[in-house]
């Protein structure tokens, strides 16, 4: 008997668009009580808004700015996959395929920070040093 069926756990395709749209919220909730850097993330994201409305950015400055954020974001999400699927796989002993995925998916979150950066730094540097003047 498949353990799915032992246990009662879905173990096929979601039936309907709100079941899956109810899954996916669970998933950001458990990104969320889980994951410290998404966390992190999320705070970054929301300083960062903030210091939007208060320079009042324009339009296409907001549109960088999302793209930032979801770009960071994404690559977050798809980091927690990597490590959790190496974990499964490999469970507790070490090995360094494992490492070496575990160290590209950190380097893709690394690279969307520094983009992220960057972006945060065209927009509100400018704004800053013209605030000071």
């Amino acid at each position: 008997m498949l353990m799915g069926l032992k246990d009662k756990r879905q173990v096929e395709k979601n039936k309907s668009f709100f079941q899956s749209v109810r899954h996916a919220i669970a998933g950001i909730c458990r990104l969320i009580l889980e994951e410290r850097n998404f966390r992190f993330d999320l705070i970054i994201s929301a300083v960062v808004l903030i210091l939007g409305f208060i320079f009042k950015i324009n339009l296409n400055d907001w549109l960088w700015l999302f793209a930032a954020f979801f770009a960071v974001i994404g690559s977050e999400v798809l980091n927690t996959i990597v490590e959790n699927v190496v974990d499964l796989i490999v469970g507790p002993h070490y090995n360094d395929l494992a490492k070496r995925a575990k160290d590209i998916g950190a380097g893709g979150v690394l690279l969307s920070a520094l983009f992220a950066t960057i972006i945060g730094c065209l927009i509100f540097i400018p704004r800053i040093v013209s605030l000071i003047k």
